[in-house]
């Protein structure tokens, strides 16, 4: 395999239904309790026979794990004894690199000092945490339970666990959220020195109790001017603290604490994704399993393959692809790998102001601040 290569691990337990999330994610009372019931207590296992059965899929490549990524759902409602024996399956079916970025989301009311430490010690080396925000009303709007001065706390048993990198997630653009809300939630993050900042500006999900409110106008929708200001905002702030932007939505305090795994999304790298609905991409091949946890263990439990459905991409759709997720990147995108129309589109971004000029004249595209504000459009050119 000619790519790096990195495994995700979906755990689609949540304590509650946030309004916002279109995740696929389960709550105790939507799995129910019968018989074909699966829930945190039970998960681990399951986990571990799709490993197994990948690494027979795959066959005897050398596959070295050079990231994995445990995400949700609320990966930490699982014991750190559950996920780590996940992570020792891995390494045992697959290697794992001495060197490899082993993450697991987690909300800040979720964990405890014991916890991290017993999940460091599993092998984990970073955690990153759903914050969202700093302010109890906007974490009201989104339907989260954590008290936000919890996560200091957090953040400090993550230290004191031993932790190599630590990350905050934070969502803008909330309804009801002002500019002084969205400052006060940066300065807060910032405050607490974290190695990683996410930045996401909230996204109305069709089906989600949020895009009800919406649609009978009980709130108001995210407005893109407003959501431009705070994404301006972010960046300044956090430039001052020192962070360096290497995605569109995520910074760092050094490249080295850049979260590798997404890096490997965004880079069209290889991966496997464990878990109900998770999706995977290894050689252009695209596939996802089975949403419901019942139906996950199912196919498991007579041998066959949690797998719903797969697509082999041509090399044109692996070429727009690479441009769509490259392009999100500090370095940007080759222009070799345009296109003639999309190379032309470059040239005109790059006078619009949306495209770098050095890097242009260097051979990539890269997004400048006004560019990233309007990277959608600016993929669009290029593809």
């Amino acid at each position: 395999m000619d790519r790096p290569f990195g495994i995700y691990v979906h755990v689609p337990f949540c304590r509650t239904r946030c309004g916002y999330c279109d995740f696929n994610t389960y709550t105790a009372s939507e799995l129910g309790s019968g018989a074909s019931a699966v829930g945190p207590t039970t998960y681990a296992k399951l986990a571990v026979e799709e490993l197994r059965a990948a690494r027979q899929v795959l066959g005897a490549q050398d596959l070295p794990v050079r990231t994995v990524f445990f995400g949700g759902g609320t990966p930490t409602l699982l014991p750190p004894s559950d996920l780590g024996a996940i992570l020792t399956t891995i390494r045992a079916e697959f290697g794992l690199d001495p060197a490899a970025e082993v993450t697991s989301e987690a909300n800040p009311d979720s964990v405890d000092l014991e916890s991290l430490t017993a999940l460091r010690e599993e092998g984990f080396n970073r955690v990153s945490f759903g914050m969202q925000s700093a302010v109890p009303h906007v974490l009201a709007t989104l339907d989260r339970t954590h008290d936000p001065e919890g996560v200091p706390a957090a953040v400090a048993w993550a230290r004191e666990a031993g932790f190599d990198a630590v990350s905050l997630d934070l969502i803008y653009g909330t309804p009801g959220e002002s500019l002084a809300d969205w400052q006060h939630s940066l300065e807060t993050a910032v405050s607490m020195r974290p190695d990683h900042i996410s930045a996401y500006a909230l996204v109305v999900e069709e089906g989600t109790r949020l895009a009800a409110d919406v649609r009978r106008g009980d709130v108001a929708a995210p407005d893109d001017d407003d959501l431009a200001d705070k994404y301006l905002l972010a960046d300044k702030l956090l430039a001052e603290a020192g962070f360096g932007w290497y995605e569109v939505s995520n910074w760092a305090t050094t490249p080295q604490q850049s979260c590798l795994h997404n890096v490997g999304y965004w880079r069209s790298d290889n991966w496997w994704g464990i878990g109900p609905g998770a999706h995977s991409h290894v050689g252009g091949t695209r596939w996802w399993n089975v949403r419901h946890p019942a139906a996950y263990a199912g196919r498991l439990a007579v041998g066959e393959s949690p797998a719903l459905g797969r697509e082999v991409l041509t090399d044109e759709q692996r070429r727009v692809e690479r441009v769509l997720l490259g392009i999100r990147l500090v370095e940007g995108h080759p222009l070799a790998d345009l296109d003639p129309d999309g190379v032309r589109a470059a040239g005109a971004a790059v006078g619009d102001g949306l495209l770098d000029q050095a890097a242009y004249d260097a051979g990539r595209a890269a997004l400048t601040l006004r560019g990233r504000l309007l990277a959608d459009a600016v993929v669009r050119a290029l593809t």
